[in-house]
């Protein structure tokens, strides 16, 4: 019988974004400008929550909600990123990798389904006006999103749990710039049968799930505007609406070509550019999409510089 070295894995190399060291330079500003500007963004949506009376809404409590959870989120994956690249040292503790994959897939879950939250609230928005406040109250809203944090935590156990109590041998080098399920599953001993099954349906219970159920909120909301008899009314409605969707199909598209495949279709070239999609950009765009084309968030902040700012100078 054909012997497998099984090895006790206590540390990995993580390969990073690039083979080539003369672009880590490079890459290393792009990101660090990124995480930046997602991190002030998103802190900056949070604190005109917080300060301003006018959007005391469903709408930007999820909206705040979100932006606190994108802050952990990209946060899991680009620190680590950005210390590999200037860095001779690339490796990773097994506990550490685990603690990664766990925070990653927690958030990244949970993001699933606070978006699916998010187009329920505009659906009753716009679908039901008069009974909006009556059924999007505080109680709902922290129902959701709690329950978006539960079905995170819950998958994000199942992956970790399953695959880190595996046995990993041969190679301790993971083809990706974090700690994500289809490297790992790669550098597994084991028959992986289990673990691409469970990837397959529970990853797609949590992604293609909410995202249906996005999907279902906006088919019933493009129903509604259509039938909006004002022009200005139809537009407000689709420039709001939009916004959102712009970020559920970039988050939504690469996550589910990243899970939602069979192990012998991994190509780890093109899936670390993919991933950046998911876990980097769509972190870095919430803020400007939903601040920058939004009137309201615009005259919060507007108003928080004058009050805070500007009145400050003058006294």
């Amino acid at each position: 019988m054909k012997k497998v070295n099984y090895t006790i894995t206590t540390d990995f190399i993580l390969i990073g974004l690039s083979d080539h060291p003369e672009l880590y330079l490079f890459l290393f500003i792009v990101f660090l400008l990124i995480y930046t500007i997602s991190i002030i963004g998103n802190v900056c949506i949070i604190i005109a929550y917080k300060l301003s009376h006018n959007l005391q809404t469903p709408m930007y409590f999820h909206l705040t909600n979100l932006s606190i959870l994108e802050i952990f989120y990209i946060s899991s994956t680009v620190p680590k990123m950005l210390s590999n690249l200037v860095m001779e040292n690339e490796t990773i503790s097994f506990q550490g990798c685990a603690i990664q994959m766990f925070s990653f897939l927690l958030f990244g879950s949970t993001e699933c389904y606070m978006l699916a939250a998010m187009a329920y609230d505009r659906y009753n928005a716009i679908c039901n006006p008069l009974l909006y406040n009556i059924i999007m109250n505080r109680g709902m809203c922290i129902k959701l999103i709690a329950g978006s944090y539960i079905i995170g935590l819950v998958n994000a156990l199942t992956h970790t749990t399953l695959t880190f109590t595996s046995s990993f041998c041969g190679a301790k080098k993971i083809d990706h710039f974090f700690c994500d399920i289809p490297p790992l599953i790669k550098l597994l001993c084991t028959d992986t049968w289990i673990n691409e099954m469970v990837v397959f349906f529970i990853s797609g219970a949590v992604v293609v799930g909410s995202c249906l159920l996005v999907m279902i909120s906006y088919i019933n909301i493009i129903k509604t505007i259509l039938t909006i008899q004002s022009t200005s009314g139809r537009k407000k409605a689709f420039s709001t609406c939009s916004s959102h969707f712009t970020v559920v199909t970039i988050f939504f598209g690469s996550a589910i070509f990243m899970y939602m495949r069979p192990k012998s279709s991994y190509a780890m070239d093109q899936d670390r550019l993919i991933a950046v999609m998911y876990a980097v950009i769509a972190p870095l765009l919430n803020p400007f999409i939903y601040s920058l084309r939004n009137s309201d968030m615009k005259t919060a902040f507007r108003n928080i510089v004058h009050r805070y700012i500007v009145n400050t100078k003058h006294v």
